[in-house]
């Protein structure tokens, strides 16, 4: 959790100040080939990001640091029972709660990966979303999450 707090922060001002270029009726929607066809006033678009950048990250780490006090019978693991046995189960909640907020803030920062290629789209007349970089974040992306998911997983192996 005392990393996703700084980067929540991180991302809001992030928002903030690369949203200040931004026009006036800002294209927050592309269609297939990157052209804007959904518009909305810059402090409306602007208010969304910085919900999203903010809430849910802080949703996903508030979810991940409830783990720690859930029952056990709300708690769906591989071999749970071992896992969740009074001599491992601290360590095993900490560590849902730490990787839990790992992918918080990697959600931060795809977010904030997407607000920048919104901006980068409105920045051309007429707005064109670069679909092209999408396609690269997204890749990259999956692989992270792969990663994490692999951490995970291979975490709980006995």
């Amino acid at each position: 959790m005392y990393l996703l707090f700084p980067v929540v922060l991180a991302a809001a001002i992030f928002v903030g100040v690369s949203g200040a270029s931004l026009p006036p009726i800002v294209a927050a929607h592309f269609s297939a080939g990157g052209a804007g066809n959904g518009f909305m006033p810059r402090d409306a678009y602007l208010g969304t990001m910085v919900a999203l950048v903010v809430g849910l990250p802080l949703l996903i780490g508030m979810l991940a640091a409830l783990a720690s006090r859930l029952p056990v019978r709300f708690i769906s693991l591989p071999d749970r029972d071992y896992w969740l046995a009074p001599e491992r189960s601290e360590e095993t909640r900490a560590f849902l709660r730490r990787h839990g907020s790992y992918f918080a803030v990697v959600l931060a920062v795809v977010l904030c990966f997407i607000h920048g290629l919104v901006v980068a789209g409105n920045g051309q007349s007429p707005a064109r979303f670069p679909e092209t970089s999408l396609y690269a974040g997204a890749a990259a992306f999956v692989f992270v999450l792969a990663a994490w998911t692999r951490a995970f997983l291979a975490h709980f192996r006995r």
